[in-house]
């Protein structure tokens, strides 16, 4: 089954002012995000403007049709934190429940949980 990785393209970390400012760090990590994931067939990313978690910008939510979802936040647009994106992602497909046990977590994404949500009801 699909996961979808949902990346805040607005993001703006601390500091972002300070730099060239020619792209936010939303859309740094999520340019790096699609290149991690590109060829997956089991993760797939699509870009949104604001997830509304900007205190603990750079975030992504990690979503399957009837499994866990989750929101994570607080990156680097990095390329370690693309990576374990996506090996949480394919982790999270592979899940029947979109539950990861946490010794199968990535080192890059621990720490950076800031909600779950349970999957919606089925049929109403």
């Amino acid at each position: 089954m699909t996961t979808w990785i949902t990346i805040c393209d607005t993001c703006k970390r601390d500091g972002w002012n300070d730099g060239d400012m020619a792209i936010t760090d939303g859309e740094a990590l999520a340019a790096l995000v699609e290149t991690a994931a590109a060829g997956l067939t089991s993760v797939r990313t699509r870009r949104v403007s604001c997830l509304m978690g900007c205190t603990r910008a750079c975030n992504v939510a990690i979503q399957g049709p009837g499994k866990l979802n989750y929101t994570l936040g607080a990156f680097e647009p990095s390329q370690d934190a693309a990576s374990g994106i996506i090996t949480y992602a394919k982790a999270h497909a592979e899940s029947d429940t979109g539950r990861v046990p946490y010794r199968d977590w990535p080192e890059a994404i621990k720490g950076h949980f800031v909600t779950r949500h349970p999957p919606l009801p089925e049929g109403e």
